[in-house]
């Protein structure tokens, strides 16, 4: 969403930058969605409403297979296998128990009914690395490795980025319940995670005005003779930045003294190729296809 409304003027839309949303304006804001979303939910049939105060979620029949382990997780139960229907072990803190209460609700934050509100966080145009981060964010996984271990009884420990306020630090889960976890998190096919509010909407009137577009491929530019050059293209990352960036493989730093590297040649004649691995020792044939395995980390104790 973008901080603002576009004004349209003779020269075309012009940005209007909006005032920071007072606490007041954001729980407004908050009710209005948590009313509109109830509403949603109950035309749809996928929130039922009786004489009592308290409604209750219906059990959708479109996806039979996921719709236990989604009901599941969001009551912080187990849907299936021999512990079916109890809580998840937690590993709670009482320190961070205290400090949760005594922390201050922060600043274009609000919450109700179970539902929050952060409004918070925001970048300018010419923020280009906090744009970075943002989209970053975004596009995150479900869990972070990192955070995730395995005991020597063969239970599966995730450590929550931000503690519970009852002191919940660490989720303890066996492989299949962490399973269940992870397939509750998995999206509806054709569904879009990412969605872009106003003039942002695909079908916004004024978004081809607003977002930039690419490059004219046709436009060329002349050199000093009068030749006409290739056409600009559009910057990439190369492959040696994509293997450090996903893989954390840095192929352009020698492991031995920490130097750049240089490459020297680039063969490509397979008899060359055939030669030098035979005089390495190294096999000059790819390994034949193995039928998928399971991982070490999934297997059971």
């Amino acid at each position: 969403m973008l901080d603002g409304v576009y004004r349209l003027t003779d020269e075309g839309p012009v940005f209007q930058p909006g005032p920071a949303p007072t606490t007041d304006q954001l729980q407004t804001v908050l009710t209005r969605i948590i009313t509109r979303l109830l509403k949603a939910l109950t035309r749809h049939c996928a929130l039922i409403e009786e004489d009592t105060e308290i409604p209750y979620l219906n059990n959708p029949d479109a996806d039979p297979a996921l719709a236990p382990l989604q009901a599941a997780a969001c009551t912080y139960r187990i849907a299936l296998g021999p512990r079916a229907g109890q809580k998840v072990l937690t590993w709670q803190d009482p320190a961070v128990r205290l400090a949760s209460h005594e922390t201050p609700q922060p600043q274009g934050c609000v919450n109700a009914q179970g539902f929050s509100l952060h409004a918070n966080t925001f970048c300018a145009s010419h923020q280009r690395q906090k744009l970075e981060q943002l989209c970053r964010y975004i596009t995150r996984p479900a869990l972070s490795h990192k955070r995730l271990r395995r005991t020597p009884a063969g239970e599966v420990v995730l450590q929550l980025k931000t503690p519970y306020r009852d002191g919940t630090t660490h989720l303890v889960m066996t492989p299949l319940e962490f399973l269940q976890r992870l397939a509750a998190l998995v999206p509806r096919p054709r569904l879009h995670l990412i969605r872009f509010h106003g003039v942002l909407a695909p079908n916004a009137a004024l978004r081809s005005q607003i977002v930039p577009g690419e490059a004219d491929p046709v436009s060329t530019t002349a050199d000093g003779d009068g030749d006409t050059l290739a056409p600009s293209t559009r910057a990439r990352l190369s492959w040696a930045q994509l293997l450090k960036r996903v893989f954390a493989i840095d192929i352009t730093t020698c492991p031995q003294c920490g130097g750049p590297l240089t490459i020297l040649a680039a063969i490509e004649d397979p008899a060359v190729i055939i030669k030098i691995l035979t005089h390495l020792g190294l096999p000059s044939r790819a390994p034949p296809r193995a039928p998928a395995r399971l991982d070490a980390f999934m297997q059971t104790a």
